[in-house]
Parts: structure tokens; C-alpha cells; sequence
């Protein structure tokens, strides 16, 4: 069948198996390889995507279902390739060990920047309900939630600079 889909803002037009995974569709046919495919049954949350704004587990969806979506991928977080491009979620997780091995991060990211595009100050609580779904093996989670924490205080210092520059404007 033929699916049209956008994915990081580019349209593609498709023939896919009607049984063909998103996970498979990103990492095979368009060769983005950032969203990492673990256990092909929704428990490791490695492979979550966003799917017109919602994070979903890219290894429960069919590529079919995604036909006129958009779909962003941990690759179009980054506003551009250099480090002072990238969204603050990639660069709390790196400025704050974020990540050791770094097999669940692409995922963790997407579900941690549709948290904070929803709620841009969480608890700790909060953040760890958020990533509830999500298997890291490593790190213990207490970097994680650092991490998205540092990304929620850099976005309010920001909308706070953006306000004081505003308001001086207007004065």
C-alpha cells in the first residue's frame, strides 16, 4: 500500500507491507536509525516516537497507520547539527549524564520533550511517571530526571529573558 507521511518536517511517499512497523519503516526504508528497536513488544520504550505531537511506542504502530501523520523522530529534535542547536531535552541529557549506554536515550528524550511541551515544570514524580513506560538499564534514573529537570529550568530562563525583553520593548 502507499502511505504519505512527514517525518522531521519532510514528506515521503511510500510502498509499504501493510504489516510493516514504524520502528522498521523509520530505521529501514528511510534510514533513521536514531530510534532503536529493543524488544518488539512495547516493554523497553526504546523505540517511542512522536505521532502528531503524542509519544507512542514506534514497535505497536504500523507504518500504514501513520499515512498523512507526522511523525518526529529523536533526529528532529535538533534545530540543526551543531551543539547550539539542539533542543534542551539533548542537551540537559548530555550536560547532566543523561545516558550511559545510550540504547533507551532516543526514546527517552521524545517521551521527556512531550512532557515538558505539556507541562514545562514537573516534579520529579511527575518526570518519573512520564518515563514509567521506558526500560533503562543502566543509569538508575536519577540522571534522567536531572536531565529533563535541567531542560524545564533552561525553557523557563528562556520564556523569562523572552518576557523581560517584551515588556522592555513595550516600555
Amino acid at each position: 500500500m502507499q502511505i504519505t507521511v512527514s517525518v522531521n518536517g519532510e514528506s515521503y511517499v511510500r510502498d509499504v507491507e501493510p504489516r510493516l512497523l514504524l520502528t522498521h519503516f523509520l530505521r529501514d526504508e528511510l534510514r533513521l536509525t536514531g530510534t532503536h528497536w529493543g524488544c518488539d513488544t512495547s516493554n523497553c520504550g526504546a523505540c517511542v516516537v512522536r505521532l502528531d505531537g503524542v509519544p507512542v511506542k514506534s514497535c505497536t504502530v504500523l507504518a500504514a497507520m501513520a499515512d498523512g501523520a507526522e511523525v518526529t523522530t529523536v533526529e528532529g529534535l535538533a534545530h540543526g547539527r551543531t551543539e547550539a542547536d539542539l533542543d534542551p531535552v539533548q542537551e540537559g541529557f548530555m550536560v547532566c549524564h543523561g545516558l550511559q549506554c545510550g540504547f533507551c536515550t532516543p526514546g527517552m528524550m521524545m517521551t521527556s520533550r512531550a512532557l515538558l511541551d505539556r507541562d514545562p515544570d514537573p516534579s520529579a514524580e511527575t518526570i518519573r511517571e512520564a518515563i514509567s513506560g521506558q526500560i533503562c538499564r543502566c543509569t538508575g534514573y536519577e540522571n534522567i530526571v536531572r536531565s529533563v529537570q535541567w531542560a524545564a529550568a533552561k525553557e523557563a530562563a528562556a520564556r523569562e529573558a523572552a518576557d523581560t525583553e517584551s515588556s522592555e520593548a513595550m516600555a
